[in-house]
């Protein structure tokens, strides 16, 4: 097996998902997210993608725009926040996502060990063009694939399809990066080989598929190819 192509998830894996609540809640003028914005990162983060998950089942397909406007939503109810501008500027905020630290060195050594690098994401490709271009990682990317091309979320094997329709690759020549645990595991049953950035230390997904790496960080990406 000889990886050529290395391709990441990018909401919790390239980019810092947590990073707009936390800001917002740093600003004067959103005091009220002080003592509630974890709860609201995590709530608002766990509705989105449970929102993508019931509409590619439902085959309700929409922008994923709309859906992190659903769950964001939700999140700012179940805190107990009406604040509309507070609403206008955590959304505003998530155009503006940074990269993890490590994110544009690891992005670099893939490409100077002569690998192809790629975003493949729920993301609309506005979304993703912001947030690639807030990052300053446009340079270090050889593609970003949205599954707005296909019409459905992840883990459909559609949306996987998009790397080796982009790049003429085996699905055993791919490394696939996710944060997600189950996006890794339905890559993996796919037939990438993925390794599974698990920040938190959470318990592997009891699926179909498991990763074949789980990392910490992205740091060892490279090491992994």
């Amino acid at each position: 097996m000889t990886i050529t192509t290395c391709v990441f998830d990018a909401y919790g894996t390239l980019f810092d998902v947590n990073a707009a609540t936390q800001a917002a809640a740093r600003e004067p003028a959103h005091a009220q997210l002080a003592d509630v914005w974890p709860a609201i990162a995590r709530d608002w983060r766990a509705k989105q993608l449970e929102y993508s998950w019931l509409r590619a089942v439902a085959d309700q397909h929409c922008d994923f725009w709309q859906v992190t406007q659903d769950g964001l939503d939700w999140a700012l109810e179940a805190s107990g926040i009406t604040n509309e501008a507070t609403r206008k500027r955590l959304l505003d905020l998530y155009w503006e996502l940074q990269a993890y630290p490590e994110a544009p060195q690891v992005l670099t050594d893939l490409r100077a060990a002569g690998m192809k690098t790629a975003i493949l994401s729920n993301g609309s490709p506005e979304m993703l063009n912001a947030a690639v271009q807030s990052a300053q990682i446009d340079p270090l990317l050889d593609a970003t694939l949205s599954v707005q091309d296909v019409g459905i979320f992840k883990p459909s094997a559609r949306v996987y399809d998009m790397v080796g329709n982009s790049f003429g690759c085996a699905k055993e020549d791919v490394l696939f990066v996710s944060s997600n645990g189950w996006d890794a595991a339905g890559a993996a049953g796919y037939g990438f080989q993925t390794a599974w950035v698990n920040r938190a230390g959470a318990p592997v997904d009891r699926l179909y598929a498991a990763p074949h790496h789980i990392v910490s960080d992205l740091t060892a990406i490279p090491g992994l190819v």
